[in-house]
């Protein structure tokens, strides 16, 4: 219980009384009297409030937002008493959310409710965990206040945030990713895997007429063809201390969890199955999986996972991927490697080259480039240029000898990898190579 400030200045009244009547004996009863009424009124107004139920409160949110998304949040209070009540309300909502809106305050006539709106905007994924809400209320004469916590623990999932995602996936579902820079999908017919006969259409090669079905109904006929499907897609995704680099659009290895997430529509949409496998600190396995569902699924197995502080093993992860993943399949390796990163990534993708196709996609931070366009007009900008430059090319040798081993090797910038990711995907389907 809090004295309000309607009590102290009750109180400073009595005092001024008490100074007064030290020089002036008339005023000593009128002082007693006041002190004496003062205090049964405050300690009344203390029993009553005492003795009221606190208010009912529920909380209504969401189960999972987006992270740096402004999210509502819904504070359900109810009045139980038969007099109004003022009440001022705070949420104990999960640290590092930024919040605004709190607290609130709302006017309660007797035995009624009303709602406080909040809202949260989370700045990293995972899970967020409420606590329990504050309820201050004033006594009846408005003397006290009273504090009342109600446990009300809950949590919430915080996803990555898929404007631009859903975005690319509108665009896949209206056949129209070339409008973001994805290459046109060669045209049905001239896939690998026979789909059925039709009749001949102009611009159809001689290949695809199928002479025999020609003679049987003494027309033309062609053999349709579509890409090859039930195929297997697997991420082997980096979440070591090199995939906590952050830039504009976000860290590393958010952009690489969206674009995986894209390519997982993308290739769902194809027929195909899609897993994942997590390795550097985080060890995670989803094994692929087909239908309209996965993209949800790898949404929950994946929504959690940060970059550590611990560096990758390429060659431990791609030992502990091989008796996992049995059938030949796409292998998409997102990372951002390192010079002293060459050799163990090089062992890694030598194994999984002897049974799968390997895709090595490796980030490079977008402050390189920016260092390498700005103007040399000094000795320290020199010897930054000449140390990056000597840097790209230690890293381009280095690419060179994962293509020798069979590898198809993408040096480019997080934001470009959903765009280049769908591509790559794309040109590996219509080569049959896997």
């Amino acid at each position: 219980m809090t004295p309000t400030r309607r009590a102290l200045v009750l109180a400073l009244l009595v005092l001024a009384l008490a100074l007064a009547g030290l020089g002036a004996e008339a005023l000593v009863v009128l002082r007693d009297l006041v002190a004496a009424l003062v205090l049964a009124t405050a300690l009344t107004d203390l029993l009553l409030l005492w003795r009221e139920p606190p208010c009912r409160v529920t909380r209504e949110v969401r189960g999972s937002i987006p992270v740096g998304v402004w999210s509502p949040v819904t504070l359900r209070i109810e009045n139980p008493l038969e007099r109004r009540l003022r009440v001022s309300v705070h949420d104990h909502h999960p640290p590092g959310f930024a919040v605004e809106g709190l607290p609130g305050r709302v006017e309660l006539p007797g035995g009624h409710g009303a709602r406080v709106r909040y809202r949260v905007r989370p700045h990293a994924r995972g899970d967020g965990h409420f606590d329990g809400i504050d309820l201050v209320t004033r006594s009846p004469l408005g003397l006290w206040l009273r504090k009342h916590h109600a446990a009300l623990p809950g949590t919430l999932r915080v996803y990555p945030n898929f404007r631009a995602i859903s975005h690319y996936t509108l665009l896949a579902t209206d056949h129209q990713l070339s409008q973001i820079g994805v290459r046109q999908r060669q045209r049905r017919g001239q896939g690998n895997d026979f789909h059925q006969l039709r009749e001949y259409r102009a611009g159809d090669s001689l290949r695809q007429i199928d002479w025999k079905a020609s003679s049987r109904h003494r027309r033309l006929i062609s053999r349709e063809y579509q890409d090859e499907r039930d195929q297997q897609i697997l991420f082997m995704l980096d979440c070591g201390r090199r995939m906590r680099h952050r830039e504009e659009a976000g860290g590393h290895l958010d952009q690489a969890l969206n674009a995986m997430l894209l390519l997982a529509y993308v290739a769902a949409e194809q027929g195909d199955a899609v897993g994942f496998h997590a390795f550097g600190g985080v060890r995670r396995w989803y094994p692929p999986a087909k239908g309209g569902a996965v993209v949800r699924q790898l949404i929950t197995h994946t929504y959690d996972i940060e970059a550590t502080l611990e560096a990758a093993d390429y060659m431990e992860a791609a030992r502990e991927l091989l008796p996992l993943q049995r059938r030949r399949a796409l292998i998409v390796l997102i990372t951002n490697s390192r010079d002293e990163d060459s050799e163990d990534l090089l062992g890694a993708v030598r194994l999984l080259a002897r049974r799968h196709l390997v895709v090595v996609a490796d980030l490079r931070e977008a402050v390189i480039d920016r260092c390498l366009e700005s103007p040399v007009g000094d000795l320290d900008s020199a010897l930054r240029f000449h140390g990056l430059s000597d840097y790209l090319a230690a890293r381009g040798r280095n690419h060179e000898q994962l293509r020798h081993q069979g590898a198809l090797v993408m040096d480019l910038l997080a934001r470009q990898l959903p765009v280049a990711l769908v591509n790559q995907y794309f040109t590996v389907k219509s080569s049959g190579r896997l």
